[in-house]
């Protein structure tokens, strides 16, 4: 269990941060900006909790702990996947896919792009699955130079269309999706 006795510890006033191995790197590091973006996708996960209550408030309960696990996941730079070290695993990919699934069974067909809105719930998801997809870019882009673990970039790419599929269950089960409508303004 995490301890903290002090918020701010002057560590990082010259622009540098620590990593889960102890390693000090810029607080501008690839690694820095992959696992700072996962924290601004749970941020906004906490807007939408603001707007839902049972099975999906519980869901994204889990999801935010698992953004933490991720997030010490990509804050280790090492290639020790022995199981030593906080890291994402299959299962919670899994758990993300039966979830969408579970959500998607009760939604008609799309028929055209949803535009972000609908209920506050759903256009906050719409806003932390940009912000995902931001996040997953950051870390495909770090593993092109160092080890990530690839169960991290599934987890990334599943919660997105995780977070796509709820704002649609949100939306009504997707009667209250506002639907694009191409060449509309012209």
């Amino acid at each position: 269990m995490v301890k903290l006795t002090r918020i701010y510890t002057r560590g990082g006033d010259k622009g540098q941060t620590s990593l889960v191995s102890g390693d000090r790197v810029p607080k501008h590091d690839p690694r820095v900006a992959a696992f700072g973006t996962v924290d601004e996708t749970n941020a906004v996960i906490g807007l939408v909790r603001q707007h839902t209550s049972g099975d999906a408030d519980a869901m994204l309960g889990r999801i935010q702990d698992d953004l933490f696990d991720l997030g010490a996941d990509l804050g280790n730079p090492s290639d020790d996947m022995s199981g030593a070290s906080l890291r994402i695993i299959a299962a919670q990919v899994t758990r993300l896919e039966q979830e969408i699934d579970a959500m998607n069974t009760e939604l008609a067909p799309l028929t055209s792009f949803v535009l972000p809105g609908g209920t506050p719930a759903s256009a906050y998801l719409h806003q932390a699955r940009t912000v995902c997809r931001r996040a997953e870019r950051l870390a495909t882009e770090l593993a092109e130079t160092a080890m990530v673990n690839p169960e991290a970039i599934r987890y990334l790419n599943r919660l997105s269309d995780l977070f796509f599929v709820m704002a649609r269950y949100l939306n009504d089960k997707g009667a209250g999706d506002i639907l694009w409508r191409p060449g509309a303004n012209r």
